[in-house]
């Protein structure tokens, strides 16, 4: 089991009804625990359309889970 720190933005922070989560998962990829907080939350956003970091950089879907980390999801941002 990892604790990690999770921060959600635009869409995912309403559908999570916070901007961050302190989480204990047993997910061993960033896509497990990604798909974990989908279902607690009903997240819309499949993880193709998302970014994902840790601990400020950028990561990939199928990194592990380390615990102590801060793994932000990042949905795509429109502007004008």
């Amino acid at each position: 089991m990892s604790a990690v720190r999770v921060l959600y933005f635009a869409s995912l922070r309403d559908a999570a009804g916070r901007g961050e989560d302190t989480v204990t998962t047993g997910a061993d990829t960033l896509r497990a625990l990604y798909a974990e907080l989908q279902a607690r939350h009903g997240f819309a956003l499949p993880v193709e359309r998302l970014r994902v970091a840790v601990d400020g950089a950028f990561a990939h879907w199928d990194d592990a889970v380390r615990d102590g980390s801060e793994i932000a999801f990042i949905p795509p941002v429109s502007g004008g």
